[in-house]
């Protein structure tokens, strides 16, 4: 293979191509039933009720906002998946979010479902809402707020309301947003209360529609509070607004006329610089995306070459790979994604023999480890592309870093120290793909959530932790096995298999990508074969900041 472009076609007609390909297509089938599962929010009865009230769903609210025959890419559609079962679930955590073009402008959209507990916030509600604006505020995305809340999920409240990524985030948000010059515009389309009536008029533009309420206490909290008696129109309604306290500056009759609003004011909204990151006119990869089904392999202990994935996601499949004879188990190198100048950073998942430095022996290297010599590599090169204003996209399918005495003499910890500090500091846009297992200080090092991605997507084979589900199971029986010794319990090699097997099954549950993108760890798990679009459309809205801060590393290990 050359190192700048991959000509190479594998063998779509072998059988563990075709096996491969059959167990993604499984898994994926799973993942979108599952899915659109989601897509029925509150169920046939509470998208009834709403329509009732002369009133979309938010859903539907959002295809007719956004422009013709473009797609809406939404995030978080896992959020709080399995969770909140003892009130009924929250399916997508009550609200939408995700990016779109309306009247050709990118924007983010953040829509309350009110057929899921009337749109209230509970817990990943808020976090949800707050990783949507950090995700606009980091690449300057104008964003558009539908508002059909009831506010706080009052059962929940005290893991809703105080902390630094509970409710009041949203609006301190608000603030920072309008500060920043980022297009922010509210079309309230219900209710909007308590905290919530904050939202919007911290908003540049507000919309309301004829029936919607907008106020800080409803009416039977006024007569509760102050022995008040008034109607929900009189309190807050869209007359009362627009013609009163002066609140709103567009008054709409219904949905239809909200939504065409919106379109227009976004329409005439101006278009800021973009940043400055290379870009040139985009040109397919030479093999189709679907062939990554039968390249990818789930099975830890099976080997794919890494190298195959990339040629179908980039540009005319062409890699010009950086030291690509150098710290073979993490490929580097330069490529374009949709025309987009970016660095790639991703385990190699095949073994390779390569001679062990100062003695010039043999050595095995385990694809998908992390050793001395590939640390120091991605280390170097990420400096590279932060220096020449290149965004960092990193193709995760890691073990971790190398362990034992000769890793230990070589400077491990160094290396690894050295790649964790260069990701952290960077300053270009870094996107993070999980296509496979992503385990321990390699999940940091290959730029995992805590190190600021401005977009991370998994697959439906992503798995992610401190270790394997064996190798955890094994350590966790372990410890309770002694545990129990010490209390005088002596157990059989069938409870000792029992117990392994229970613990395992619970830790390959929270290593399941559907349990991360419940709690946001990842913003949307995506088909392989639609990793280049995902790439795009996240590239696309990270070149709508202009500012990229000064490269400064601090203290870096040499």
């Amino acid at each position: 293979m050359s190192s700048t472009k991959n000509d190479t076609r594998v063998d779509t007609k072998s059988a563990d191509f075709e096996k491969r390909s059959r167990q993604m297509v499984d898994r994926l089938t799973e993942i979108k039933n599952e899915e659109e599962r989601i897509r029925q929010c509150g169920g046939a009865k509470a998208i009834e009720a709403q329509h009732k009230k002369g009133r979309l769903t938010a859903r539907e609210r959002i295809a007719k906002l956004i422009d013709p025959k473009t797609e809406f890419f939404e995030l978080g559609l896992y959020a709080a998946y399995e969770m909140y079962e003892e009130w009924g679930g929250a399916p997508a955590a009550g609200t939408i979010t995700g990016l779109a073009h309306v009247s050709g402008r990118r924007v983010m959209i953040i829509a309350n479902d009110a057929t899921v507990k009337a749109g209230a916030f509970f817990p990943m509600t808020a976090k949800k809402v707050i990783r949507a604006q950090n995700i606009a505020i980091e690449n300057h995305i104008p964003t558009i707020y539908l508002v059909d809340s009831a506010g706080v999920f009052l059962p929940l409240q005290e893991d809703v309301f105080p902390d630094t990524d509970d409710f009041g985030r949203v609006f301190r948000n608000n603030a920072v947003m309008s500060a920043m010059g980022i297009p922010q515009i509210t079309a309230i389309m219900g209710m909007c209360v308590a905290g919530g009536a904050y939202l919007p008029v911290m908003c540049d533009k507000i919309l309301m529609t004829e029936g919607s309420g907008l106020f800080l206490a409803g009416p039977a909290l006024v007569q509760a509070a102050i022995g008040q008696k008034t109607s929900a129109e009189d309190l807050g309604g869209a007359q009362m607004h627009a013609q009163i306290s002066g609140t709103i500056d567009f008054r709409e009759p219904d949905d239809d006329a909200c939504i065409k609003r919106l379109r227009a004011l976004l329409d005439k909204i101006g278009q800021p610089g973009g940043a400055p990151f290379d870009h040139k006119t985009a040109a397919a990869p030479k093999h189709p995306g679907e062939e990554i089904y039968g390249i990818f392999s789930a099975d830890a202990g099976k080997q794919y070459d890494m190298r195959e994935i990339i040629a179908r996601i980039v540009d005319k499949s062409e890699f010009e790979e950086y030291r690509a004879e150098y710290g073979q188990t993490v490929l580097c190198g330069y490529a374009r994604i949709g025309g987009w100048s970016v660095g790639i950073v991703a385990n190699q998942k095949k073994s390779v023999t390569v001679a062990a430095p100062g003695t010039g022996d043999k050595r095995i290297e385990f694809g998908g480890v992390i050793y001395t010599e590939s640390a120091d590599k991605a280390a170097r090169f990420i400096l590279d592309c932060n220096q020449n204003l290149v965004p960092l996209v990193f193709l995760h399918d890691v073990n971790g870093f190398m362990v034992g005495k000769e890793a230990e003499w070589s400077g491990i910890i160094r290396a690894g120290a050295k790649m964790v500090n260069a990701v952290a500091n960077s300053v270009v846009p870094k996107l993070t793909v999980i296509c496979g297992g992503s385990f321990g200080a390699g999940h940091y090092a290959m730029c995992g959530k805590a190190y600021d991605p401005r977009f991370i997507f998994a697959w439906p084979t992503a798995r992610y932790a401190v270790m394997g589900g064996d190798a955890a199971a094994g350590t966790l029986v372990e410890i309770k096995i002694k545990q129990l010794e010490r209390e005088g319990k002596k157990l059989s090699d069938a409870e000792k298999k029992e117990l392994y097997e229970t613990t395992r099954a619970t830790y390959e549950h929270q290593t399941d990508p559907r349990y991360a993108a419940a709690r946001l760890w990842v913003d949307a798990i995506i088909d392989p074969a639609r990793t280049r679009e995902a790439l795009i459309e996240a590239l696309e809205s990270a070149a709508l900041n202009p500012h990229v801060a000064e490269f400064k590393t601090g203290v870096l290990q040499t």
